[in-house]
């Protein structure tokens, strides 16, 4: 499953090699290392490196349910990713690699996110984590405003955990209130999300 990833993310590497390769030479951490962490934390970016077939490729199937002054609901759709290394600390260079994300969310969730993620590897291969902030705004079934997403993912010598949740009142405009976490797969190298949340009634 770990070597699906990695080919869905060959395109991503390459191109950071090529932007980035001035700016690592001036970091003590090698080439291969920041290559390395870059696609292990890319890969718990974006999923927890578990291929799919939950997710049609049709439209997404919707699930709402109201209960008392709560509206409980399903969100499901596709999202596009742009992974940008960023400049590290010195003193952490070598330990901890610093990325920028820029999500493009279709379907129930239609808007854009942006993030920062901190990331680490270890001496021990395929052990390494993550996490990140991500700020999401658009339009989600009908309602519009913004939230933030908070990721942590773990790897564990190739045992992989992801979980992402709303910031408790980050919710802002017709989304106050928001809360719920956020599922992420890749299916035929597409990204898709299954979000469950609940929201106060209208």
């Amino acid at each position: 499953m770990h070597s699906i990833l990695l080919r869905s993310l060959n395109a991503v590497v390459a191109t950071a090699r090529v932007r980035h390769k001035k700016a690592r030479q001036h970091r003590p951490m090698g080439l291969s290392g920041a290559v390395t962490t870059f696609v292990v934390a890319a890969c718990a970016w974006l999923s927890t490196g578990i291929t799919s077939s939950t997710f049609a490729q049709s439209a997404p199937v919707v699930g709402i349910a109201q209960s008392g002054a709560s509206v409980t609901a399903r969100a499901k759709g596709m999202f596009d990713v742009k992974l940008t290394p960023e400049p590290t600390d010195g003193n952490l260079a070598g330990v901890l690699d610093r990325m920028s994300a820029d999500k493009q969310y279709r379907g129930d969730l239609d808007g854009v996110g942006n993030g920062q993620m901190l990331a680490v590897r270890t001496p021990v291969k395929d052990s390494a984590a993550y996490v990140a902030v991500e700020r999401v705004r658009g339009t989600l079934q009908g309602r519009s405003g913004s939230f933030v997403l908070l990721h942590r993912g773990v790897m564990d010598r190739g045992a992989q955990s992801l979980t992402v949740t709303v910031v408790p009142d980050s919710g802002t405009d017709q989304l106050v209130g928001l809360a719920g976490t956020m599922d992420i797969t890749i299916t035929d190298g597409k990204h898709f999300y299954d979000f469950a949340y609940t929201l106060p009634a209208r």
